[in-house]
């Protein structure tokens, strides 16, 4: 009976006419389609991600992953139908819908449900429980589907490390890219994050002050653009971070990259104005990572050949800019004289997760460390406004 009032109080998936060996996903689940597969059942309320890739070759060969994300209330139904033209699921109409709604709540469809892994659930919880469906609509495309496909012009000016470069290359190549005649231009709104403060008027020390400490961008963009509430931007990174993994979408890559590093800039804020929102963001990332670099996840054939879910050395190399970034902010934390305890023990943390996972060594700065690379020089800590057009 407890099962059955599961079913009945929780979100069901309905999927029609999916073809069989069709990749689908939701949170950190992947599987393979079957022949009777018609959906998730026994999904708990709250916000999810959805994510597929039609097969081409009978589970050999897959489309690039088309993924988006929906808050499931209670006893929900939502009923989506396989377009076999545009290798896509599509709406029906609210008639249709609730016709099926009423088959799913009669049990006519139970046996080919697939039940959602509970035992997956908490992993899943702390990897978004920032997320909420305001976040959702504020960020998701029109259309709310989230695709590489989509996005291949959309960098073509962004400033690439060698390792970011290579994921690009990877991810825009024949293997997940769609033909131009399928694309789609979309894209998420997430919230614009400067790589270099401009402020018209300003002296060159002052600027130089400004890109240093990000503290001041920080408490701009909570004010300007989440009225303050710390929470909301600890939801876009999440959101950033799970399109990223799941969804394989480089532009939320590049946001995800853009918020740690507007984090990890800050030097005044993590001891005085925001050490609560820190030690959050701090915990957020730590079971990021604790998600992506685990080596012994129980993955099946399928999704080895499909997707790279997990973080892997092709941009979590010792060059890249999450070294650089962390670096310098253990340093900072770590050698503090006075710092906020739990901040200070979930620092620990991820910097043992990097230590023993990847190997990286986080010693001090020295000489040799200071001259960066050409690769490297965005993390160069020169700035000097010059130009007349200042924002």
């Amino acid at each position: 009976m407890e099962g059955l009032e599961l079913v009945r109080k929780s979100t069901t998936l309905l999927l029609l006419d999916v073809p069989q060996f069709t990749l689908i996903g939701i949170d950190t689940q992947v599987f393979s389609a079957g022949p009777c597969f018609k959906g998730i059942k026994m999904i708990p309320p709250g916000p999810h991600l959805f994510y597929y890739a039609p097969s081409a070759r009978d589970g050999a060969q897959f489309s690039p992953i088309v993924a988006f994300f929906f808050d499931a209330p209670p006893s929900k139904v939502i009923v989506r139908r396989w377009n076999a033209e545009e290798e896509c699921f599509i709406k029906l109409s609210e008639e249709e819908e609730e016709r099926y709604a009423q088959a799913v709540r009669s049990l006519e469809f139970d046996r080919e449900l697939g039940p959602y892994a509970l035992d997956q659930f908490k992993e899943w919880k702390v990897l978004s429980n920032y997320i909420t469906q305001s976040t959702i609509e504020r960020i998701q495309p029109i259309g709310g589907e989230i695709s590489i496909a989509s996005e291949p012009e959309m960098f073509g000016n962004s400033p690439k490390t060698t390792k970011e470069k290579a994921l690009d290359e990877q991810l825009c190549s024949s293997k997940f890219s769609r033909s131009s005649d399928k694309q789609h231009k979309v894209h998420c709104y997430y919230t614009s994050v400067p790589r270099i403060i401009k402020h018209k008027g300003m002296c060159a020390n002052d600027l130089t002050s400004l890109n240093l400490d990000k503290t001041q961008l920080l408490e701009e963009i909570l004010t300007k653009e989440f009225g303050g509430a710390e929470d909301l931007l600890l939801g876009e990174l999440q959101f950033a971070f799970i399109a990223f993994l799941m969804g394989q979408s480089l532009e939320s890559f590049l946001q995800w990259k853009a918020l740690l590093t507007l984090f990890f800039g800050c030097t005044e804020a993590p001891f005085h104005t925001r050490s609560k929102l820190f030690t959050k963001f701090i915990k957020v990332l730590y079971y990021q990572l604790k998600f992506g670099l685990q080596e012994n996840r129980k993955d099946s054939d399928v999704e080895r050949k499909s997707t790279s879910v997990l973080l892997d050395e092709s941009w979590l190399s010792a060059d890249s800019f999450m070294h650089h970034l962390c670096k310098d902010f253990f340093q900072l934390i770590l050698e503090a004289p006075v710092v906020d305890g739990d901040l200070l023990s979930w620092t620990r943390k991820v910097k043992e997760l990097l230590e023993t996972t990847l190997g990286w060594s986080f010693r001090q700065l020295d000489s040799v460390d200071a001259i960066y690379s050409e690769e490297n020089d965005e993390f160069a800590p020169v700035v000097e406004m010059l130009d007349d057009h200042l924002q």
